[in-house]
């Protein structure tokens, strides 16, 4: 299955391009209602079956899904939101196979044992529901209804995954062709279920419309760049990861990053502390070394080996984590910047981007961000558009972090990471990713393979622990999550 996200436009495009290879817009409209019958038909096999149709092609599919289960002798009971012009061909031809009666959506009744296929609006809706419609939505979340929602839940920007009014909340979604925005994507994504990809006659043509600029994280887009050592391998050869510590009481976070990087790969992992700093870091790690500096020019000469540099997490809002960036920066260490690091140049990114000279990621949350690219997230579509845009500004690798994480690259590359879990918003976590993403960087990954990866293998462990996890859980979960990379990699030819 493609792992490209779509946008509406894509969407249509790749139809065009399915049309111009010979498939019809009917045939794409029978196969899409038959593939949300046949999805609600498997997943709840008994119940009576409440299909309610709109004015739009979404409508001409709820009509061919309404005959579909009709046909499979299924109970079912049409309500159609009346067009307000004429239905497209292919919307009047749906219409016209259906075989049973309609009535007004007004005249909307569920009971809590029913299954409603939600056909109402499409992915291209741009504004809030009103009048019948919200007071229907309603009406099918108060219900206790199980609901499968055609293409997106109404009430959803298929492009955004904005929420402007009321939305259906579907348990399953079936879409076609590919994901979009609003299936990875919150708040849509949590009102969207579990999402059916049901190829209907364009598949072949997805990834030539998506020019991959925009795709779902999966190994499939990393695994072959991750490093392995071979028999001849020794931890020199496998990167030398530094991460800077903050102060004397402030050295947790750095070591949560220190301990992740060594596990994700580094062959050398070290610890630079102020000198307040060394004891209490040096008493509590065991492979990962320590060595403690007295300003920068100490700081470059203990990382002059190092392959990839961590700074931010608990390094402190001062103007010494600054000059320490700064100089890290200008010296051309590859780096991870998190947490303190970005905040120290709050609405200064060209200043940050004006040092850059190595292939460094940026790894804030939404805070962090808006700190750092003051206005960018409200000004922009969504927030695939916002990390793009700060990619291009900072000339960066940027990944904000939240429940739908996204990582881009200054070429306008994007990923979206929904393998995590709830779980992880807790204290620590964020700098286990850091260590994750620094220890891959060390190996000599890409800078955007490293931050996709990273994220990856950052939510798979969270998922292998699950509830009452702590940041310090991932440690082991991350081993499991790596080997399980390791063997899908190497599993021998059946």
């Amino acid at each position: 299955m493609t792992t490209a996200i779509l946008t509406c436009d894509e969407v249509r495009a790749a139809e065009q391009e399915a049309v111009k290879a010979g498939v019809s817009l009917w045939d794409l409209m029978r196969k899409a209602g038959q593939a949300c019958a046949d999805v609600l038909h498997a997943e709840f096999p008994e119940g009576r079956v409440v299909v309610l149709a709109g004015p739009g092609n979404n409508g001409g599919d709820a009509f061919v899904a309404a005959q579909r289960l009709l046909d499979l002798e299924r109970t079912v009971a049409l309500y159609e939101l009346a067009p307000a012009r004429a239905r497209t061909n292919e919307g009047a031809e749906a219409s016209r196979h259906w075989t049973g009666g309609h009535s007004p959506l007004e005249d909307l009744r569920l009971a809590p044992d029913d299954i409603l296929l939600d056909g109402l609006f499409g992915a291209g809706l741009s504004r809030p529901l009103s009048g019948e419609a919200a007071f229907a939505v309603e009406q099918v979340n108060a219900s206790g209804a199980k609901v499968v929602a055609i293409d997106v839940p109404s009430g959803v920007s298929g492009d955004t995954g904005a929420v402007a009014g009321p939305a259906i909340r579907a348990d399953v979604t079936v879409t076609f062709g590919a994901k979009k925005p609003a299936h990875v994507l919150e708040p849509a994504a949590s009102l969207s279920g579990e999402i059916v990809v049901a190829q209907i006659g364009f598949g072949p043509f997805v990834e030539h419309v998506s020019g991959h600029r925009l795709m779902e994280n999966s190994p499939a887009l990393w695994a072959s760049s991750l490093r392995w050592p071979e028999a001849s391998s020794h931890k020199h050869q496998r990167g030398r990861l530094a991460v800077v510590t903050g102060g004397v009481g402030s050295t947790g976070a750095a070591r949560l990053a220190a301990q992740a990087g060594l596990r994700a790969g580094a062959g050398l992992v070290t610890l630079l502390c102020p000198p307040s700093a060394l004891a209490v870091a040096a008493a509590s790690v065991t492979a990962v070394m320590t060595a403690s500096f007295a300003g920068q020019g100490e700081l470059l000469a203990l990382s002059e080996k190092a392959t990839a540099v961590i700074i931010g997490p608990a390094a402190g809002v001062t103007p010494t984590t600054r000059a320490n960036v700064d100089a890290l920066a200008k010296a051309g260490r590859a780096l991870v910047l998190d947490a303190d690091a970005l905040t120290v140049f709050a609405g200064q990114a060209d200043a940050l981007r004006a040092i850059l000279v190595a292939p460094t990621v940026l790894t804030p949350h939404a805070g962090e961000f808006e700190r750092l690219f003051p206005g960018v997230l409200a000004s922009s579509s969504n927030r695939i558009e916002a990390v793009r845009a700060a990619a291009a500004q900072a000339s960066a690798v940027v990944l904000l972090k939240g429940p739908d994480t996204i990582i881009a690259a200054p070429d306008g590359r994007a990923v979206v990471n929904t393998h995590a879990t709830p779980f992880l918003a807790t204290a620590g976590t964020g700098d286990v990713l850091a260590g994750v993403i620094g220890g891959l960087l060390a190996q000599g990954l890409e800078a955007f393979d490293a931050a996709c990866a990273g994220a990856w293998m950052h939510g798979d462990a969270g998922i292998r622990v699950g509830p009452a996890l702590t940041s310090e859980d991932l440690d082991v979960a991350l081993r499991e999550t790596i080997a399980a990379l390791y063997g899908a990699r190497h599993r021998p030819a059946s």
